[in-house]
């Protein structure tokens, strides 16, 4: 993207997160990651009138430079953690998500950006007020719900006991001292009790792995009792590939936290593509997590929820043509929202 459009954009951006005169932002990169992110946003801050800096951290060293889930990097290097507390937004270009050190921001009444998707893809999805409210709604919603049941044509048909952890909303940007977002996000979610979720996830061809990023191609049957995966193997007439990687990825862990049951919820942006997967590279997958009525249940760590399960092996899966009642109301209908509050315009 020409780098006077991506300015644009984050500037767009850091007006709808309330940036302003007196505000300190700092942008947060990793080693040579997102330099011209960088360089957008430091542009942005200083058109809306604030103070900013770019903060750049080193490559990861282990594991060949690759990031590993909950390792920021920061807990290395306690005054970067201190500089980050002190301002009143940072822009996480490095993906801090399920860290000790992006509580610890929060915790501080930092708020917390999120920004890594392609600049194309921040583009077409660019949050709006409008979208927020119909978050909202779902969020509220759901707060107020007891219990959570997703069916589908395919065999699922899992209960999830909820109240025991927050609702958590995301729509794209944060104006909010103290909260996190992700830029692009349209979607609601909370999670189930520890031991409050049973039943069976039937996986269907083009529902989606992350952080595979890839769709499912033979169907996978998940069984599930008092919040863990008790077993994983491929449905009727299926090879049994999928499910094999999925078992043999959360296996590889050696950590039986990574058969958890973690967060839940639905997406609500209809500029979301579900085939969003073959452009882009897919990048890390938010436009698979938002799109409109899909049904999206994770695997692994709940310490974003507040919970205690910090496992490093993590998986989001988005799901088509799900059906999901909030305490016996239908909330999703094969994949279409049933409240007029949460649907687009020219659905209603």
């Amino acid at each position: 993207m020409d780098q006077n459009l991506f300015n644009d954009i984050c500037l767009q951006q850091l007006t709808l997160s309330g940036v302003h005169e007196g505000e300190t932002v700092v942008v947060l990169t990793r080693g040579g990651e997102r330099g011209e992110y960088a360089d957008a946003f430091l542009w942005a801050i200083q058109k809306l009138g604030a103070t900013g800096y770019h903060m750049r951290l080193p490559s990861p060293a282990s594991a060949g430079g690759a990031w590993a889930v909950g390792d920021s990097g920061l807990g290395r290097i306690p005054l970067a953690v201190d500089a980050l507390k002190a301002a009143d937004m940072v822009v996480d270009c490095t993906f801090l998500l399920f860290s000790p050190e992006q509580f610890a921001i929060q915790d501080a009444g930092t708020r917390i950006l999120t920004a890594v998707e392609p600049p194309e893809l921040l583009a077409r999805l660019m949050p709006t007020t409008e979208l927020r409210e119909r978050v909202e709604t779902g969020a509220e919603l759901l707060a107020k719900a007891s219990s959570m049941r997703i069916t589908s044509p395919h065999g699922t048909d899992v209960t999830y006991k909820l109240g025991m952890y927050p609702t958590m909303s995301e729509y794209g940007y944060t104006d909010t001292p103290g909260r996190w977002d992700h830029w692009p996000a349209a979607f609601v979610f909370t999670g189930g009790s520890d031991d409050g979720v049973d039943g069976k996830i039937v996986l269907a061809p083009g529902d989606v792995l992350l952080p595979f990023n890839t769709y499912v191609q033979t169907p996978v049957e998940i069984t599930i009792e008092a919040g863990f995966i008790r077993d994983i193997r491929g449905g009727k007439g299926s090879s049994g590939l999928d499910a094999d990687l999925l078992a043999s990825y959360i296996k590889s862990f050696d950590d039986p936290r990574g058969y958890g049951m973690s967060h839940v919820g639905w997406g609500l942006d209809e500029r979301a593509h579900w085939h969003g997967l073959t452009q882009f590279g897919g990048g890390m997958g938010m436009e698979l997590r938002s799109f409109y009525g899909n049904v999206m249940f994770s695997i692994g760590p709940n310490n974003e929820l507040g919970g205690p399960n910090d496992t490093a092996c993590h998986f989001d899966i988005p799901m088509r043509g799900n059906s999901l009642y909030l305490d016996d109301e239908l909330i999703v209908d094969a994949g279409e929202l049933t409240v007029p509050e949460m649907r687009p315009v020219n659905r209603r």
